[in-house]
């Protein structure tokens, strides 16, 4: 298939399933911030998402695209390194007009792979899983306290409490503002959604998009951690 074997259908691959991961991650900074002014409105999101058929089938569906998009991430490194030959030894400038974050974009995806590791050992795992095999309370990663899997206010709270937690979690989002910045604009190039007028455009809106999430995602993160910084000191 040329969709696996030539250049061409390995990028268009890697923009549709990139496309697709952008429009969840701007779905689930929205379910989020929710969580900031309303828990019981972040819990029914939660319950909606839960261990239902269709949350299942959409889970692993996300689980797939973010599968292809790493492996198709792969290939296409591979093929950069093998045509540029010994030429990926010399040790040059960074071309004119070339982004750091252009020439890292591999390495900039394995750090978002590997926080989302974490990510869902610390609420998938122990929330829609926890439901789906029927406890009824769970511990938190790290923690000997017992939450209901169905208390996704009361997750997010207990970890962004933590501050390393909080310091891993600004590290994940740093690297997803790199990775989004190069390659929203670089897929909607690829989909042929651009040209000469239009393409620092497109890289002034990947630069917006990306800066909304992280920024709204950081800003979660904080609020919580502010939040039980207050908690505590009122608690003393």
């Amino acid at each position: 298939m040329w969709l696996l074997h030539s250049s061409i259908g390995r990028k268009l691959v890697m923009s549709i399933s990139g496309g697709v991961l952008v429009l969840f991650l701007l779905f689930h900074l929205c379910m989020n911030v929710t969580a900031v002014f309303s828990p019981e409105a972040y819990n029914m999101i939660c319950a909606l998402l839960g261990a239902n058929w269709y949350a299942v089938v959409a889970t692993v569906g996300l689980g797939a695209i973010v599968a292809i998009h790493f492996v198709y991430a792969i290939m296409l490194t591979l093929q950069n390194r093998k045509a540029r030959g010994k030429d990926r030894y010399a040790v040059d400038r960074r071309p004119a007009g070339v982004s750091w974050a252009s020439q890292n974009m591999f390495v900039l995806g394995l750090i978002v792979i590997g926080f989302l590791l974490l990510h869902f050992s610390q609420f998938w795992y122990r929330m829609m899983f926890a439901e789906l095999a029927g406890h009824h309370e769970v511990s938190p990663l790290g923690a000997e306290i017992l939450l209901s899997p169905q208390d996704g206010a009361a997750f997010v709270q207990y970890y962004f409490s933590q501050l390393w937690v909080v310091i891993a979690y600004l590290v994940w989002y740093a690297a997803l503002w790199f990775h989004l910045t190069h390659g929203l604009w670089s897929a909607i190039q690829t989909l042929g959604w651009s040209n000469a007028i239009w393409l620092n455009r497109w890289k002034w809106v990947a630069n917006i998009v990306a800066t909304l999430i992280f920024l709204g995602f950081a800003f979660v993160t904080l609020f919580f951690y502010a939040k039980s910084l207050c908690c505590g000191a009122a608690c003393q």
